[in-house]
């Protein structure tokens, strides 16, 4: 007996059959069981779902000998004849070889006749978007109004290329792409029918390969056991689709991350013995980042249709830091779109590989090869016991001179709440800036003199106390003068905050935190719950290193309190300079003796969000507009 393939051999013969479609079962089971079947019903999807397999069902179902049933018999001639494909009254056609009008008359003139063995005439037209303009005009009015005893089944991959008057006289069924997991249950259902021994992950491997496809997941599965010559292995289905296995998949992963050009050179050389699919490879590559970025997000989920190990995928989760992976992705999607024009797929597989190892975020550490900052190495350094401080710029307020009398605030011009606490908050943040400001650790630069008006710090250094086998000051190297050197008190937290070199979310960590305590080796910040999402191992960590590089302070701690709620932050200072701005600048508009006077002339209004204040940064006095 001639050898059938899987694809042919395994199709369903009934609904119970059909796999990953029940929306579109459950329909057609209960119109078959009503008696509503509509004359014209139109099948789409991917290919190898099921579109062709179910008009086959619906043609037994009307024509099966018991009567009209949503469960054929299957033993009776209409059955056996269908399912052998020699059934008279099943009419199938392939539009993509017959696309001329002509064809399609011919077909329509045959509609009026009876049936010629079974209970309804049925029209499978398969690639029905293949038919000409023609055609389908041809076709319309026997469409919507079919004689009793006809049914049109079409079936097709591209349902956008049908007319809309196509589209309106049909019943509608969009099929689905199938997932791995019941691609990959079948298939060892149909293997354990068929006596051949398989792997879960070579199953899993095939289920990948298919893309959501049941028909091709049978014909690979057929060319494995024939590339195997028996059992099937991962190690064999690899062999046989050219793919890179899991493991080499998250290798590369690692060596990325671990930015060693000498294993990365090793590993190239590996994976071009095994004439790879870059392309391919590259999405492997992505798919394996989208499971490291879930675990990092959501550690308990698990993707039982994943080929990757799950340790191995926590473990990258914790040494790879969140801003990598997103990284990662975004340069390996990038990487599959300039294949096409690489030079040869291997160099832009190589350059994209490269552009990983260059283009880090700052924060993670660059290009220094020392680690990414990942989870992992931020519980590390939370859980090491602190260290000797050495000499820092958090200098007590006992050691500073003591600093002039503070300028009083002018009252509020108006007496809205809003008004009151900006001046409060301009007043407190002033008051900071025009503290004396103390000399750095290090020598300052041989620049020229300050003005006469500005004091020189190097003549009065101020340094804090430093363990005798410290280093002298003078060799440390001078920090930015431009930004803070000092952090005296919880209050000049807002003002550090506003120079502070960070962005993302530590900077919105910074902002939105209250300082509560300030030592030489610590400082404090109270987070109101609701925003408790920016205290991330891996965002305090990275303000943590820009307050210890603004600050000079190696060994400064930083630790985040959780409360229900603060007092002024950054943010809510700023936001409240803003509600003050507008409301200045609409007492002004308000007050403007023009605006009143086209009022009065032109009955005009302002309208509602329509005034916008001047920026402050960027008024000066040298603007000869100002008066």
């Amino acid at each position: 007996m001639t050898y059938q393939a899987l694809a042919r051999k395994w199709r369903p013969r009934t609904f119970e059959q059909v796999v990953g479609q029940q929306h579109v079962v459950q329909a057609l089971s209960n119109a078959l069981a009503q008696q509503r079947i509509h004359h014209a019903m139109l099948f789409s999807g991917t290919r190898g779902v099921g579109k062709t397999t179910l008009g086959r069902i619906i043609s037994k179902c009307l024509n099966c000998e018991t009567g009209v049933t949503a469960t054929p018999c299957g033993t009776c001639g209409a059955c056996e004849q269908i399912d052998q494909g020699r059934f008279v009254d099943l009419i199938e056609i392939d539009a993509a070889s017959r696309t001329k009008v002509d064809d399609t008359r011919e077909l329509l003139d045959n509609v009026q006749y009876a049936p010629t063995r079974g209970r309804y005439k049925v029209y499978l037209i398969d690639e029905v978007h293949m038919l000409s303009k023609h055609s389908f005009n041809a076709l319309l009015k026997t469409l919507e109004e079919p004689p009793p005893h006809v049914r049109f089944l079409l079936a097709t991959t591209d349902p956008q290329k049908l007319p809309i008057t196509i589209l309106s006289r049909c019943l509608q069924f969009n099929l689905k792409r199938l997932p791995p997991l019941l691609i990959r249950e079948r298939l060892a259902s149909i293997l354990a029918e068929e006596g051949v021994e398989a792997e879960t992950d070579a199953l899993q491997a095939l289920a990948i390969a298919a893309d959501g496809s049941m028909r091709d997941s049978l014909s690979l599965t057929d060319q494995a056991i024939a590339f195997a010559g028996g059992a099937l292995t991962l190690n064999s289905v690899e062999d046989m689709l050219g793919s890179v296995g899991a493991q080499d998949v998250l290798a590369v992963i690692e060596v990325v991350n671990g930015q060693d050009p000498d294993a990365m050179a090793a590993l190239l050389h590996k994976l071009d013995e095994q004439a790879p699919d870059f392309d391919g490879l590259l999405a492997q590559i992505a798919s394996a980042l989208q499971q490291i970025a879930l675990a990092q997000l959501v550690p308990a989920y698990r993707n039982e249709a994943s080929v990757f190990d799950a340790d191995k995928l926590q473990a990258l989760a914790d040494a790879v830091s969140p801003e990598d992976v997103q990284l990662f992705y975004q340069i390996a999607m990038q990487g599959r779109r300039d294949l096409p024009v690489a030079p040869d797929p291997r160099a832009g597989f190589e350059m994209t590989l490269l552009r990983m190892m260059a283009f880090r975020p700052a924060a993670t550490g660059g290009t220094t090869g020392a680690g990414t900052g990942g989870q992992a190495r931020a519980r590390e350094r939370q859980s090491e016991p602190a260290e000797p401080e050495p000499a820092s710029a958090v200098i007590p307020r006992s050691e500073i001179p003591a600093a002039p009398p503070k300028p009083t605030p002018a009252p509020a011009t108006r007496g809205s709440a809003v008004a009151d606490r900006l001046q409060r908050s301009r007043a407190r943040l002033q008051g900071a800036a025009k503290d004396p400001e103390p000399a750095p650790l290090s020598k300052p630069d041989p620049e020229p003199a300050t003005p006469s008006h500005v004091p020189n710090v190097a003549d009065t250094p101020v340094t804090a106390a430093a363990p005798p086998r410290e280093a002298p000051a003078a060799k440390q190297p001078a920090p930015d003068a431009s930004r803070p050197r000092v952090l005296l008190s919880a209050a000049d937290w807002p003002a550090l905050v506003r120079d502070l070199a960070v962005d993302g979310m530590a900077a919105q960590l910074a902002r939105r935190s209250e300082c509560a305590e300030v030592t030489d080796a610590r400082i404090r910040l109270r987070l109101p719950a609701e925003l408790g999402r920016f205290n991330r191992p891996a965002t305090v960590e990275r303000l943590r290193d820009v307050l210890r590089q603004q600050l000079a302070n190696p060994g400064l701690v930083l630790d985040i309190d959780i409360v229900e709620a603060v007092g002024p932050t950054l943010s809510s200072i700023e936001s409240d300079e803003a509600a003050a701005r507008q409301a200045d600048a609409e007492a002004a508009l308000a007050d403007d003796d023009n605006v009143s006077e086209f009022a009065r002339r032109f009955g005009a209004t302002i309208l509602e969000g329509s005034i916008q204040p001047v920026d402050p940064t960027a008024v000066t006095q040298s603007d000869p507009t100002i008066h």
